[in-house]
Parts: C-alpha cells; sequence; structure tokens
C-alpha cells in the first residue's frame, strides 16, 4: 500500500506554536472565562465523525472538520492555524493512521483531549476485511475504513460520548440523550443492510478501492478492490486484468466508483465488460453531488446500489 500524506514541516509546526501562544494569551486575557463554559467546541479529522460529534452535541456546541468539503481525506494537509486551533479545541476525535498529518500535528501540539475512536473496534487487515484483493494488498495493512461498519458507528458514538462528557461535565445529560437517539438510528440502519442483504443472487461486488472491507465483514459480502486502501493508488495492468476476470466469475453486473476520486478505471472496466458504472459511495466526504445529506442517508444509497447490483430479493 502506497499511502501519500502530507508531511509537516518545521516552519509550519513553528508557525501553530506561535499561534497557539498568542490564543493562549487571549484567554488568559478574557475578562469572563465561564462565558463558554456551556458550550463545547470540538475539532474532527473527518466527515463520518463530523456526522457522529454534531448529532451527539446538538445545539450544545460547534464542530469544526479538519477535512474540508470535497476533500479527499488520506491526503490531507494541515495549515499551521489548524493546528493551533487543535490545541486549543476541547476535545479532537481522529482516527489513528489514517491521516499523517494529524497524527503528527497532535504530537507536536496536543489537544485537550485527543481520542483515538477507533480504540475499542476490531481493526481489519487487508487479508481479514472480506476482500479478494488478488493478493495486492499487504496482509498486514490494517483497513482504517471503520465507519462503514454501522455497529463500528456506534461504538465510536459511545467513545465520543463518553469523551465530550469529560470534557463538559455540565452537559453529560444532552450528550447522553442525543448519543442514544443516534445509535438507534444507527441500529435501524444496521437492521436495514442485514435484511436488504440476506437473499441475494451474488455476495460479490467491485469498487474502486479497497474501503468497503469493514460493511462486507459485518453483512457476509465480498469486495472486489480494484485499487488498494489509498483511492489515489493506481491499479497495475496486471490487477485491471484480474478484477475484469473476477468479474466474469462472479457474474458482477456493475462496477462501482465514488466521489471523490477520479472514476476513469472504473468506467474503462465498465465499458470494455459491458457493464454497468454506478455510485457506491465510501463517505469520506458529503459535497453536492452525494446521494444524501448525511451519512445514514448515503449508506441508506449505498444499499440500494448493493441490492441493484447483487439482484437482492
Amino acid at each position: 500500500m502506497k499511502m501519500k500524506f502530507g508531511i509537516l514541516s518545521s516552519a509550519v509546526i513553528a508557525t501553530a506554536l506561535a499561534l497557539t501562544g498568542c490564543a493562549g494569551a487571549n484567554n488568559a486575557a478574557s475578562t469572563d472565562p465561564g462565558a463558554a463554559s456551556s458550550k463545547v467546541n470540538v475539532t474532527v479529522s473527518a466527515y463520518p465523525l463530523q456526522f457522529l460529534a454534531e448529532r451527539i452535541i446538538g445545539t450544545a456546541g460547534t464542530v469544526t472538520n479538519l477535512t474540508a468539503p470535497g476533500q479527499e481525506p488520506h491526503d490531507l494537509e494541515l495549515s499551521a492555524k489548524q493546528i493551533a486551533e487543535m490545541s486549543s479545541t476541547d476535545a479532537l476525535f481522529y482516527i489513528a493512521n489514517f491521516q499523517a498529518a494529524v497524527d503528527e500535528a497532535i504530537k507536536t501540539s496536543p489537544p485537550k483531549i485527543a481520542v483515538d475512536v477507533s480504540s475499542g473496534l476490531t481493526l481489519l487487515t487487508a487479508g481479514e476485511d472480506g476482500a479478494d484483493s488478488g493478493g495486492e494488498l499487504p496482509a498486514t495493512a490494517i483497513d482504517p475504513h471503520i465507519w462503514l461498519s454501522p455497529a463500528n458507528m456506534a461504538t465510536m458514538a459511545h467513545t465520543m460520548s463518553a469523551a465530550l462528557s469529560t470534557a463538559k461535565p455540565e452537559l453529560a445529560a444532552t450528550f447522553q440523550t442525543n448519543t442514544d437517539k443516534l445509535v438507534a438510528d444507527l441500529t435501524g440502519l444496521k437492521d436495514s443492510f442485514t435484511t436488504g442483504l440476506k437473499t441475494c443472487d451474488r455476495t460479490q461486488f467491485i469498487t474502486s478501492h479497497a474501503a468497503f472491507g469493514y460493511l462486507a465483514h459485518e453483512f457476509g459480502l465480498t469486495q472486489v478492490p480494484i485499487a488498494g486502501l489509498d483511492p489515489t493508488e493506481e491499479p497495475t495492468a496486471a490487477r485491471i486484468a484480474a478484477v475484469q476476470a473476477l468479474a466474469k466469475k462472479y457474474g458482477v453486473t456493475t462496477i462501482f466508483f465514488e466521489t471523490l476520486v477520479s472514476n476513469a478505471v472504473a468506467k474503462s472496466i465498465a465499458g470494455d465488460l459491458g457493464l454497468k458504472a454506478a455510485v457506491l459511495d465510501p463517505i469520506e466526504g458529503i459535497t453536492p453531488t452525494s446521494a444524501g445529506t448525511d451519512y445514514i442517508q448515503v449508506m441508506q444509497s449505498n444499499l440500494t446500489a448493493l441490492q441493484e447490483a447483487n439482484g437482492c430479493k
């Protein structure tokens, strides 16, 4: 796996530390240090965590996403301003070893509370995540796309709620109420997938990159990724040929592509084989072209796409 991540320069780090010092001085000069005590300010590293944080917090605070809408999160680079803001946020939520720039910034400018939401989850490697990768993915490569399992999202919601209650104990009841509603919605989503994918003509599906391992693992499917865990990775000619052979072997009807990276290879394979090309969204960000306005809506669209492609009754 070839991950392409932004590396923080010493100049960016130094600027961030200077900005952090200025922010600290401004906070110290405040005449009303308790004015914002009833609100929580949270930073997240990617959209799925933004969705969870916004649902848990509700109107009790604000959520800042380090990854801009439409930006591919694997390649995130941080500005000095973002790093400085990270250090002053009430809590930072991230996925360790997913965005190297975030991991590095936490070390150089630690936030008050930094929570790796993958803690407590069973992490899958490329050899365990339901993928037919043709041996092209390192067997020990950890799949970071934990959010594509509704069950994982429910666990992550509880993890985030507990951390937020530590940051703002006076808002703990609000966080718990909102988390209970969120988990109920995620449980309903999981039940929809379980029922909707129970009886299908096939369980294999072909995707642009290996993002859907947790979804495949949870619902008894097999993903056939064109590229590896990094969506910017170019598949080899041998891999493309292997995917074409697997498409014929499994009798797939659809080659899935996604919204934030090039769909050229997926559409080319579909065209060569006379198959349909359709979106299966890894939900790494919400844009105006997304099939929904939030995680649950887009996941429901993904379910419909899988049912249509796999002949589910």
